[in-house]
């Protein structure tokens, strides 16, 4: 189709899949059956925007579809917490799936603990990626049936080339600023061959892009609630082992965590793509009660920043923190993007949210100043170049963002314009990351 099309059928897909008693797999029917539609009035003649029109009106209304299944699907609402559904006629089974996670689950664990035995602990912290991020693509891989050669070829030639440069550079151990920069950036790096993985290799698409931030927020509660879980299970079974008198340290960090923190990443990844529909309804509360508190600490920031005493003499953990700080305000910025309804008017929160944009330019723009005027007095180094950079990305994504924002609330532009400049920027910060991962130690000299 032409790209103006698929941008309709991606924002359209996008408000379906905010209906909650629609799943995944009806989404994708009924955008096979709009597809269809749309090719075969235009092999009757029409042009592209009027085949896509009416075919969107033969579907239906779409509220009207979203009650129609409510009503003959509402058991679904109550199954989506059932912990292995009955899969449809057709579809793999969902113990077969549980199967496969299981076992990659297992792999990516035996893949970080021969990691802990084979290399040395400085390695081991820039290629821990490398070991667990393959067995959660290949669960993409196989979950999407991704079987065009051009994406495998691109997922296994990146990792291929990120794993020689992760492990071959020369690395100053001594003064190891590039390696630690390296190993900061490779998990980001991984993430984007993660996310093409994720869309089925559909990276060029905003709606996929999307569903990618998605699912990468609903990721981060799943992995917080197991970790909560199991931290409480570990705490109580050594606590019990310990009145035996059976030393569980070794036991629990050389056996247990090796396992259950990169198995519990590919784990919680199938949760989402089983419970997805769940988590949305939590996504909306969320920010909503996180982005007033993420603004009043933005707000003492700036004063942790005015009572500094110049923009020189500021710590520079401090400013680590406040570069921490932003991307916590950019990440919750994407979430409440991709929660919120796109054909709802501006309201109160929308407001609220161009605040925090302001406040996070005011905090970016403070750091800015106290990183040039660091680097004009003390020089540059891979460290300040890297976080110079950062705060470079961070600037242009919150000004364009602030001011598409603006012009929503004025009604000047759809949701839609503030919504794919989210997902257009994105890969900006992926092309940064490998940057900093590729380019920086040759140059700095490794060091």
């Amino acid at each position: 189709m032409e790209p103006g099309i698929e941008a309709q059928v991606d924002r359209w897909r996008g408000y379906v899949q905010r209906r909650q008693a629609v799943s995944p797999a009806d989404v994708d029917e009924l955008e096979d059956h709009l597809r269809t539609q749309v090719d075969d009035l235009r092999a009757g003649g029409l042009d592209g925007e009027e085949a896509f029109l009416i075919a969107i009106k033969r579907l239906g209304d779409l509220d009207a579809i979203s009650r129609e299944y409510a009503q003959e699907h509402s058991e679904r609402l109550w199954k989506q917490l059932v912990l292995v559904p009955e899969a449809p006629p057709g579809t793999r089974g969902s113990w077969h799936e549980l199967a496969v996670v299981l076992a990659l689950a297992l792999g990516a664990g035996a893949s970080v603990k021969a990691g802990t035995t084979w290399v040395d602990e400085a390695t081991l912290v820039r290629v821990v990626g490398l070991l667990v991020a393959p067995f959660l693509v290949g669960y993409f891989v196989w979950k999407r049936r991704i079987t065009a050669l051009s994406t495998l070829a691109v997922l296994g030639g990146s990792f291929l080339a990120l794993s020689a440069v992760l492990v071959a550079y020369p690395f100053d151990p001594a003064d190891g600023s590039t390696a630690v920069l390296a190993a900061v950036h490779a998990p980001v790096v991984l993430w984007v061959l993660v996310a093409l993985a994720y869309t089925g290799g559909r990276w060029r698409s905003d709606a996929r892009r999307m569903d990618v931030v998605r699912f990468t927020g609903e990721l981060a509660i799943y992995l917080t609630l197991l970790a909560l879980g199991g931290g409480v299970l570990l705490g109580l079974t050594a606590a019990v082992l310990s009145v035996a008198d059976v030393d569980t340290d070794a036991v629990i960090g050389g056996w247990v965590l090796p396992f259950a923190v990169p198995g519990a990443l590919v784990v919680a990844a199938w949760l989402v793509e089983a419970k997805q529909d769940v988590v949305e309804n939590i996504a909306p509360v969320l920010t909503r009660v996180f982005t007033p508190l993420t603004l009043v600490m933005l707000v003492a920031v700036l004063v942790a920043l005015a009572g500094a005493g110049g923009l020189v003499v500021v710590d520079r953990d401090l400013l680590i923190v406040m570069d921490a700080i932003l991307v916590l305000v950019l990440c919750l910025l994407l979430y409440s993007i991709s929660a919120r309804d796109p054909l709802a008017p501006p309201g109160v929160f929308d407001a609220v949210q161009l605040v925090l944009v302001v406040a996070a330019l005011t905090v970016d723009a403070v750091l800015l100043t106290a990183m040039v005027a660091r680097i004009a007095q003390f020089g540059t180094s891979p460290n300040k170049l890297a976080a110079l950079g950062l705060n470079v990305l961070l600037l242009v994504h919150l000004l364009r963002a602030g001011w598409l924002t603006l012009q929503f609330l004025r009604r000047r532009c759809g949701f839609a314009a503030l919504e794919g400049w989210q997902t257009r920027y994105l890969p900006v910060y992926g092309v940064w990351a490998t940057l900093v991962v590729v380019v920086f130690p040759p140059v700095f000299g490794f060091a």
